[in-house]
């Protein structure tokens, strides 16, 4: 049996959200890293081991209004680094969880993904906001870029360091916790697609 890091059994996990149980993949890997090798292959991401999908997103989570320092400024392109981050958060997850750590980042993955999202019509020369349904493959893009961004946001010009903010907001959405980056995104993109009904 294969073991995720080699520390963290995967195989009992299941993923409880119908529409999200073929793009999360827990089939582990003891070294996460496909190296893009089926970047071309359309929607072959959902067969990739979601943690490496998570480490992929911390060595590159894109930017946020432009403030790239922000968002992604300890960004080397070192994928030894991204690794060893996500191991270590993943380390301080199952210490004060006393879970499985992977469990708890693919339950929190389930819990801040955004079932609906707005887009803009333009009709007759108006411009009107439309509440659409949320493709799932773009929902855990969506999720796991709210939760990078949000992590590196906590800890710019903080003591924290991005480990412990990664920690914190994987187990602030496994808890629905609004301090979650994820949560709070999804509950705002929810609440603007109510109200554009």
């Amino acid at each position: 049996m294969v073991l995720a890091f080699n520390k963290w059994e995967t195989s009992g996990i299941k993923v409880q959200d119908l529409g999200l149980q073929r793009y999360i993949s827990v089939d582990a890997k003891i070294v996460p890293k496909t190296g893009a090798r089926y970047a071309g292959n359309r929607f072959h991401k959902s067969k990739v081991f979601i943690v490496e999908r998570l480490i992929n997103k911390v060595m590159n989570p894109g930017h946020k209004s432009k403030k790239h320092k922000i968002t992604s400024y300890r960004n080397t392109g070192k994928s030894q680094t991204a690794y060893k981050m996500v191991e270590q958060s993943l380390t301080i997850i199952g210490e004060r969880t006393k879970k499985n750590p992977i469990e708890v980042f693919v339950q929190a993955l389930e819990n801040a993904a955004p079932r609906e999202e707005i887009i803009t019509i333009e009709y007759g020369g108006a411009r009107y906001p439309k509440a659409i349904e949320m493709a799932p493959q773009r929902r855990i893009d969506q999720t796991l870029k709210y939760m990078t961004q949000g992590s590196y946001q906590k800890s710019f010009n903080s003591r924290k360091r991005y480990v412990d903010c990664l920690a914190d907001e994987i187990i602030n959405a496994y808890n629905f916790s609004a301090t979650s980056a994820a949560i709070a995104k999804k509950l705002e993109l929810e609440r603007q697609a109510d109200a554009s009904r």
